[in-house]
């Protein structure tokens, strides 16, 4: 097959699935990996997609991928930011955990923990930290998004302010250039804007393919952080508002 035909294979399949595997492309059309990496690699040059560890995806401004197809994407990176991430977090604690698939991740690292007390807006965090006897997770109240489990509206941000926790540990879809926060969903984000309110110290999880990334509703600013966990080193301008605002970095 001619490499352009491929690359255009590539791309339709990349729009029907949200995000595609290295490993699915090399099944699909029967070429090594090394020759599927060269494709991806062009696309992405071309910005016609967005590269991930172990594949590749499009971006949208107003539209979020696909729930399954982000929980494989770059799970090596969130694997790591988690287990760096727990070690922050002691005993006893009290932590405040919102929607998305890396914080589900940060959520299977906690169960080392002891003796938590969890106030989420995400259904699957609560089912993977109510699995620990000696947590306390409580749920907010509002509207569940059958699409992620996620939990959004007046009523959640509510009931979050109720809350002083110790910890708020939040997920992004992507940041700006100039340390915007942004995520697809206003109402997820009003609930996100509650857990920094109310956080004695706010641990922000980001791996480097949201440096960069659009999407259309602002949650804040980076600089809002205390501590930013990522597995590569931000953009330049990214990396000076870290310093300039005492926000620690962590590369894992």
């Amino acid at each position: 097959m001619a490499q352009r035909r491929r690359q255009d294979l590539i791309m339709e399949l990349i729009q029907h699935n949200g995000f595609v595997t290295t490993e699915q492309l090399v099944d699909q059309f029967k070429v090594t990996p090394q020759t599927i990496r060269r494709d991806l690699n062009e696309l992405a040059k071309h910005k016609k997609l967005r590269r991930h560890h172990g594949g590749a995806g499009i971006d949208s401004s107003t539209v979020n991928t696909d729930y399954q197809a982000r929980k494989i994407m770059d799970l090596e990176a969130k694997e790591r930011i988690a287990e760096a991430m727990v070690k922050l977090i002691p005993d006893n604690s009290s932590v405040f955990i919102n929607i998305g698939t890396t914080t589900e991740t940060i959520a299977k690292a906690l169960l080392e923990k002891n003796n938590l007390q969890i106030v989420t807006n995400n259904l699957h965090v609560a089912s993977i930290l109510s699995a620990k006897d000696d947590f306390h997770v409580i749920i907010a109240g509002g509207e569940v998004r059958s699409r992620d489990g996620g939990i959004v509206g007046e009523a959640t941000r509510d009931f979050i302010n109720q809350f002083k926790m110790d910890f708020g540990i939040i997920g992004i879809s992507g940041i700006h250039n100039d340390g915007s926060l942004l995520d697809f969903d206003y109402r997820e984000v009003r609930v996100a804007q509650a857990i920094i309110a109310n956080s004695g110290q706010i641990l922000l999880a980001a791996d480097h393919s949201k440096f960069g990334r659009n999407a259309m509703v602002r949650l804040g600013n980076i600089t809002q952080a205390d501590h930013v966990f990522t597995d590569q080193a931000p953009p330049p301008e990214i990396s000076r508002l870290l310093i300039e605002h005492d926000v620690t970095l962590h590369l894992v």
